[in-house]
């Protein structure tokens, strides 16, 4: 799990690389269950909760500088 503290000492590109690497995780998490080869389930979880966190985070970034650029 990513603390949300951790991901917002990252720089806006590392976090959309960090989420990229987690899709695709979670991609080859979901064909394992498919396959019947996952035993535990709960990483497909914490992988999307991870994605989540870190865009939500982005979204925050983006929200401020919206509000820093209406104050000019």
């Amino acid at each position: 799990m990513v603390e949300p503290s951790e991901i917002r000492e990252m720089t806006t590109d590392e976090i959309g690389h960090r989420i990229e690497e987690a899709q695709r995780e979670l991609f080859a998490l979901r064909r394992q269950m498919d396959l019947g080869r996952l035993e535990d389930f709960s990483q497909v979880r914490r992988v999307k909760r991870d994605v989540a966190r870190m865009k939500t985070i982005l979204r925050e970034r983006e929200l401020i500088a919206e509000m820093m650029e209406e104050g000019r």
